[in-house]
């Protein structure tokens, strides 16, 4: 029997005969729909990093595929795709750095003093950057001085040039082991400058525009784990190394050698409602239960520290007290001429509290004259009339 072909479907009969498929078809009325939402202005298709923050933000059933660790390492990373240089750099006046003409002992001090394994170095100012300190470096060289300071002649101590060492039956000294280095750190001179002990390496500069996504990369790439962030003049403005960048995913790290820091707002029982001038503006409004920022402010208003210069246009004085439009004051507890540092928060009930004091006080104050004078005219109401033919008064 002759086998009869099966027929074709439709859809293939139709693609030979040159006419479009269900797909194509689909995909022209897709493209049509994109085009008349954009001319109309309505919103497109919700992306898919949107819909991953909007399972990540919910609290459903959704939200239970995730550890709340899991979650929030998650937002952290799709946040830091978003995050430039400016948003994680260190501040200049916190850069923690040392002159290139300063002596080695100095440099050492500050590495104790600091926790630090790099700092910068700079040729006057902080302006003029001529690279970083390493501290395996600096020990690296401490190690090379000291042992060639310890260097001796080859032969016995006894100076008979015998070199009678215990040797193993290979001819090796100390059993094949070598020979422990004789490090003479008291003949190391601490006092030259930086400059001339060849420890300074180089820095990444970068614009505080950068993405910090674009210079994880090049940190990676270059092996240079400290960046200086230049601005518009050519100087200094701040410091990121990568730490700070890999601390915005998974959080703070903090090693054997970090203190535990005190937190930003504290309750002192002495002075009441503390926060450093750093503290984010929206951890004190999480705080208070108040909003501090208006919405349509300068977005570059983040601390504490900046809230309170924005309302005064100056650097407040120690002891100033700065009153804000929500009914929040703050008082000035440390300050220098650059910066705040330290300030009181006195909340808007406190505030009312400090001002029914005052007035108190005030009233206070004016009773014992006002009683006085009370007594004063009830006394002279009360006085009996001078008696007749007698003296008046």
């Amino acid at each position: 029997m002759t086998n009869i072909p099966p027929a074709e479907s439709a859809p293939e009969v139709e693609r030979e005969a040159g006419g479009e498929s269900s797909t194509d078809a689909e995909s022209h009325a897709g493209g049509l729909l994109a085009f008349l939402r954009a001319q109309l202005g309505l919103e497109g298709p919700v992306s898919l990093r949107r819909q991953l923050l909007a399972v990540l933000r919910e609290r459903g059933e959704a939200a239970k595929a995730f550890t709340e660790q899991e979650r929030e390492m998650l937002l952290r990373v799709l946040r830091f795709g978003t995050l430039r240089i400016e948003d994680v750099m260190v501040p200049r006046a916190d850069i923690v750095a040392i002159d290139e003409r300063a002596p080695l002992a100095e440099l050492l001090a500050l590495f104790r003093a600091a926790g630090h394994s790099r700092i910068p170095v700079f040729r006057g100012t902080l302006d003029d950057p001529v690279g970083m300190a390493h501290i395996k470096d600096v020990l690296a060289w401490l190690t090379s001085e000291a042992a060639g300071a310890g260097d001796r002649p080859t032969g016995s101590a006894n100076g008979d040039g015998s070199g009678n060492a215990e040797r193993n039956g290979n001819g090796d000294e100390n059993g094949g082991r070598a020979a422990p280095l004789e490090l003479n750190l008291g003949c190391v001179d601490l006092s030259r400058p930086i400059a001339s002990a060849s420890v300074v390496r180089e820095v990444l500069f970068v614009p505080p525009s950068m993405s910090a996504v674009d210079l994880f990369l090049r940190m990676q790439s270059t092996r240079i784990h400290l960046a200086l962030v230049i601005d518009e003049y050519g100087g200094t403005d701040g410091l990121v190394s990568i730490e700070d960048l890999v601390e915005e995913v998974v959080g703070d790290i903090e090693d054997e050698h970090d203190e535990a820091m005190d937190a930003h707002i504290r309750l002192d029982p002495a002075l009441g409602l503390v926060a450093s001038a750093r503290t984010p503006v929206s951890e004190l409004e999480t705080h208070l239960g108040l909003q501090l920022l208006d919405p349509e402010a300068d977005e570059d208003i983040d601390t504490l520290g900046g809230l309170v210069f924005s309302l005064v246009n100056r650097v407040p004085v120690r002891g100033e007290i700065i009153p804000h439009p929500a009914g929040v004051e703050f008082e000035i507890l440390d300050a220098d001429p650059r910066r705040i540092k330290l300030l009181k928060i006195i909340r808007p009930k406190a505030a009312h509290d400090r001002e029914a004091s005052a007035a108190r006080s005030d009233d206070e104050r004016r009773a014992p004259a006002t009683q006085g004078a009370r007594e004063n005219a009830t006394a002279d109401d009360t006085a009996p009339p001078p008696a007749a033919g007698g003296p008046a008064g």
